[in-house]
């Protein structure tokens, strides 16, 4: 056997090949939220189907819902139409809907793991492109469109080409100050935001099989910023250790079976990939962007990139990056002002990266003139941070402690950069208008940086605090 992961879930899968040259796709676990279903549901309703199997769709809502605890209904009337239309879908196709009255809304990428509805082997679809995150798990999972999404509630089958798979081998140990997030966005930085196109991306190697699971997961959402569909780490004690008494997870006897079972779809030893790339994780310091794109990244110690000393398709956007964010060629991208400090989305937002801010402000204070936001990716990652008295921490500094939600990641919500703001922000891109505002400018970083850069009121190296 030299079968992979990704070989072995995708067989198991696998309904029919199709003429065309597809796999016709079982769908193990079908995720929803409030933005691409509506069409979907209307669609069906206009064929007059009914949801296939409502069992395997779980719904959410999170990048319309405010973090400011505003009231039903909400003031923008788009919003609260997306909440309306959410809430009748639901009830109508019998799917089981994480909102706020349940306990457990938050980021649909956040409680699928956290409720144990993420599991090793699964094929999981969702109408968003970071649904590679369940892939830190050991499954299959990738976003896919809207009509996709009514051809999953429908038949729960998908029409799929098997990508390429290409084996990360991040090798080393880690130095003090960098995280799941550095170690991602170096990736990028070195094979672009193409370089993952028609492949998926298995992450192995020392740093992985130290990585704890939200680090993992941290990683795999990354992967779609890379140009992978889809990332995925082999299962492991971790993953078991951390999926162990999920609601959602089987108990006793029959976890110990399931456990076994996920064992066995780990990549062999000798599997074939398509290609190997090997990268020194002793080598990686924190990181941050400087541009429009995630590849468009440099290590804090280092100065803005010339343009004309880039290779491969980020150089034809350099020149126009430098440009939107106001920065010139061989500045230090330490010392650059913020305006405004996020922290949270579907990449950071869980109790780990809180913690890991947490450890930073304690003690400090927010910058003056800097806005600074602590965005938990669930109702039970904040219940745990106020457990913890994380919040107490936030706000002794200055940050606004916010409910659960997408917030200020994509700012289709009342969270948004106004003007050319500068915002030190751990989200997972740093697109034009990404923010917001159509002029607003983002640096991305980890949770720790995000939050020196909040104390500091600059882009500041996190290994001069901590």
């Amino acid at each position: 056997m030299r079968e992979t992961l990704l070989d072995k879930v995708w067989a198991v899968h696998t309904v029919r090949e199709l003429a065309s040259g597809q796999t016709q796709l079982f769908i193990g676990l079908h995720l929803v939220h409030e933005v691409t279903s509506p069409q979907a549901f209307q669609m069906l309703r206009e064929r007059d189907l009914e949801v296939r199997f409502p069992g395997r769709t779980f719904a959410t809502v999170d990048h319309i819902i405010p973090t400011d605890g505003e009231a039903r209904p909400l003031a923008d009337d788009m919003a609260e139409q997306m909440f309306v239309e959410i809430e009748r879908n639901v009830a109508d196709g019998g799917i089981k809907f994480f909102d706020e009255a349940s306990g457990r809304q938050g980021i649909v990428h956040v409680i699928g793991p956290e409720l144990g509805l993420t599991q090793p082997g699964m094929t999981i679809a969702c109408g968003d492109s970071h649904t590679s995150t369940h892939g830190a798990l050991g499954a299959v999972a990738f976003g896919i469109g809207t009509s996709q999404v009514r051809d999953v509630l429908a038949t729960q089958c998908l029409a799929v080409e098997k990508p390429k798979l290409r084996r990360i081998e991040v090798n080393g140990r880690l130095g003090n100050g960098v995280f799941a997030k550095d170690v991602i966005l170096h990736i990028i930085g070195r094979l672009g935001v193409h370089g993952g196109v028609g492949y998926a991306y298995e992450y192995a190697g020392d740093v992985f099989d130290s990585m704890s699971m939200e680090g993992r997961l941290t990683v795999c959402n990354m992967s779609i910023e890379g140009g992978a569909r889809i990332g995925y780490v082999n299962p492991d004690e971790t993953a078991y250790k951390f999926l162990r008494g999920r609601p959602y997870v089987p108990a006793g006897a029959e976890f110990d079976r399931a456990r076994d079972w996920w064992g066995g779809l780990r990549s062999e030893v000798n599997a074939d990939y398509d290609d190997v790339v090997a990268l020194d994780g002793a080598a990686i310091e924190p990181m941050v962007t400087w541009g429009i794109n995630p590849g468009h990244v440099v290590g804090v110690s280092q100065p803005v990139p010339d343009p004309a000393q880039l290779d491969g398709p980020d150089a034809a956007s350099a020149v126009e990056a430098l440009e939107f964010m106001q920065l010139d060629t061989g500045q230090p991208i330490a010392g650059r002002p913020i305006d405004v400090a996020f922290i949270g989305s579907c990449t950071n937002g869980r109790l780990s990266d809180l913690r890991e801010a947490a450890a930073v402000v304690e003690g400090r204070r927010v910058a003056a003139g800097v806005k600074a936001l602590a965005v938990p990716g669930s109702q039970r990652v904040r219940e745990q941070a106020e457990e913890m008295g994380l919040d107490e921490i936030f706000r002794a500094a200055g940050f606004e402690w916010r409910e659960a939600g997408c917030s200020m990641c994509l700012a289709m919500n009342s969270d948004k950069l106004v003007g050319d703001q500068m915002s030190a922000s751990t989200s997972n891109r740093n697109f034009k208008g990404r923010q917001g505002s159509p002029t607003g400018r983002t640096l991305l970083m980890s949770p720790a940086m995000v939050a020196a850069a909040a104390v500091s009121g600059e882009v500041t190296d996190v290994r001069e605090l901590v």
